[in-house]
């Protein structure tokens, strides 16, 4: 396959860490005695071809006593050796390829638990996740790639490695077998030694050779076809997740709209498929069938010449249907392969992409957060832009001393969120430096609270281990919110994002700020949602219960201003002094 090599470097890549890790030691026994139980399986084959040709000889001369015993649990002395009953060879037979698969998946669990593991340290470390997404670095649906794609290689790549294993073991094999029985042949006048191991090899390269004409298309549509089952279920998702938006626009028939457009790629997709796989399977299901009766075609001509009885031609054609799908298995395997391409194609340009966001977050891309022994917040020389390159702050320099409440303002789209990324170290396009005390404790409640998947006790803690937070603590914090009703839905498991309204979410955000107790509070149109009485309720309870922390709002309501004695205004790219 053209480019393959380059496609086993990258799968390479993929695996290699995991046999050099920690876990190589289990992992290479599980695939010792998987490779153990697989060649097993191979030799076990080897001696049902000798069996075969027994069992047929004793049908041929019609002996009763030597056809039963080879059948059931019998033991014939042979010119190969005992031969045992087939009970016992199917019964070992069995048990080998039950457990070959066993352990086999056990190896395939192991491995892909240790790259999920991988996989999420990587994108979550250096906050990677946070710059990819920013930039769209070419990594779509992440999500697909960590659950699904890595699921996809660790499974192919074993069945794919074990399989290519076993069929060059049963190559070894049963060609020996196969010379020994085939004999010579005279061509021309020309004597061709054990001709249908020549035969095997050309009919598998013919069928090697026009297998990859046929199907190469596969490869790329199997790309694609990734790409746009993801796609197509982030939408589905996205929809799952504002469901109120949607409902309030009545955009049902936009939504519907969007999503059969998503469809319809997909559908496109599966119909190049279609007609890529329909083609492959015409050639591929005619050498399959014509490889039922080819080998018994030249090999008949010994057996009608008397050369060989009828086990001899049954254990020829078993022995030449062997070496050919052995030699066959690129065409057998060619859609597998194809797909395998594709996955390990969309895994190495995630971990690129990956790699290349931690090593721009160690590089000092954007502004950098730099931990100080100063009490006070500094901003150095920072300049903020957007992906795309448009500047929203220039060389602004400002100090915030601890304990001071600071309200920033400025008009929508001037830059006060990006600042507050900027301070939280996540945002990676501009320069300058932002210094934080190295000891301090920060908290950043956005405008809509981000809510984690589980118990609503979870949701409050966030970040912090639940289990660690002691229950009273947690419930007095829900009160003091102005969430007591909730109580006792405390432990229960629900979608709190869409189950709370954005006023109770930004309670839940309050609640939090009260339980860990943060020495420094960024505040982003935290109280957006709220009513008047309740926002004033709000500021006035944080202040009361964390009277030492720093505080920082953003917010464009006047009445938000008394809460602070200070003001500072983002306007034409300058970070000023203003009248608070």
């Amino acid at each position: 396959m053209r480019r393959l090599g380059p496609s086993l470097r990258d799968a390479w890549r993929l695996a290699g860490p995991y046999w050099r890790s920690e876990e190589r030691g289990r992992a290479l026994l599980l695939l010792a005695a998987v490779v153990g139980l697989n060649l097993s399986l191979v030799g076990m084959n080897v001696l049902i071809s000798y069996w075969s040709r027994e069992f047929f000889n004793s049908m041929q001369e019609r002996d009763e006593a030597a056809f039963f015993g080879l059948l059931l649990w019998g033991r014939r002395e042979t010119e190969s050796g005992p031969m045992p009953g087939f009970v016992y060879i199917a019964a070992v037979y069995i048990a080998v390829a039950v457990y070959a698969l066993y352990l086999q998946q056990a190896l395939q669990i192991r491995w892909r638990r240790w790259l999920t593991r991988e996989y999420l340290d990587g994108w979550l470390a250096d906050r990677a996740y946070y710059r990819i997404a920013l930039a769209d670095a070419g990594t779509d649906n992440p999500d697909q790639r960590i659950a699904e794609d890595l699921r996809m290689y660790v499974d192919e790549t074993l069945d794919l490695g074990l399989g290519l294993m076993r069929s060059v073991v049963t190559l070894f094999s049963f060609i020996l077998v196969l010379w020994g029985l085939s004999g010579p042949l005279d061509v021309f006048g020309v004597t061709v030694p054990g001709y249908m191991v020549w035969v095997a090899l050309l009919y598998a390269a013919a069928g090697t050779w026009l297998t990859h004409l046929i199907g190469r298309r596969l490869i790329g549509l199997n790309f694609d076809r990734q790409r746009a089952e993801a796609d197509f279920r982030y939408a589905l998702v996205r929809l799952r997740d504002n469901v109120e938006g949607v409902a309030l626009h009545a955009g049902e028939a936009d939504e519907k709209r969007g999503l059969l457009d998503r469809f319809g790629v997909l559908v496109g997709n599966w119909w190049g498929i279609m007609v890529a796989t329909k083609r492959l399977t015409i050639f591929t299901s005619a050498y399959g069938q014509a490889a039922i009766v080819f080998p018994y075609l030249v090999a008949a001509p010994r057996y009608f010449s008397g050369a060989i009885p009828l086990g001899g031609l049954t254990q020829t054609a078993t022995a030449f249907s062997q070496v050919q799908g052995a030699l066959s298995w690129f065409v057998d395997r060619y859609s597998s392969i194809a797909e395998w391409r594709a996955t390990v194609q969309r895994l190495t340009g995630f971990r690129d992409a990956v790699d290349a966001a931690r090593a721009a977050a160690a590089g000092g891309d954007g502004p950098r957060a730099v931990p100080t022994d100063a009490p006070e917040l500094a901003l150095e020389g920072v300049t903020l832009a957007l992906p795309d390159g448009r500047v929203l702050l220039e060389d602004a320099d400002a100090r915030i001393a601890p304990g001071e409440a600071v309200l920033i303002t400025g008009t929508s789209g001037s830059g006060k969120s990006t600042l507050f990324r900027a301070v939280a170290g996540i945002w990676p396009f501009g320069r300058g430096r932002v210094r934080l005390p190295a000891d301090a404790r920060a908290l950043f409640l956005p405008q809509r609270p981000y809510l984690p998947l589980g118990t609503l006790r979870r949701a409050l803690c966030y970040p912090v281990d639940a289990a660690g937070v002691p229950d009273e603590a947690v419930r007095a914090a829900l009160r003091d919110a102005g969430l007591g009703h909730l109580e006792p839905r405390l432990d229960e498991e629900d979608a709190w994002d869409r189950r709370l309204s954005g006023g109770e979410q930004q309670r839940v955000a309050l609640a939090r700020a009260l339980l860990l107790k943060p020495d420094w509070l960024f505040l982003d149109e935290a109280t957006a949602s709220l009513d008047p009485d309740a926002e004033a309720a709000f500021y006035t309870l944080l202040r009361e219960r964390l009277p030492g922390a720093t505080m920082v709002s953003i917010a464009h309501r006047p009445a938000v201003a008394r809460y602070h004695g200070r003001a500072l205004r983002l306007r034409d790219r300058r970070l000023a002094e203003a009248q608070a």
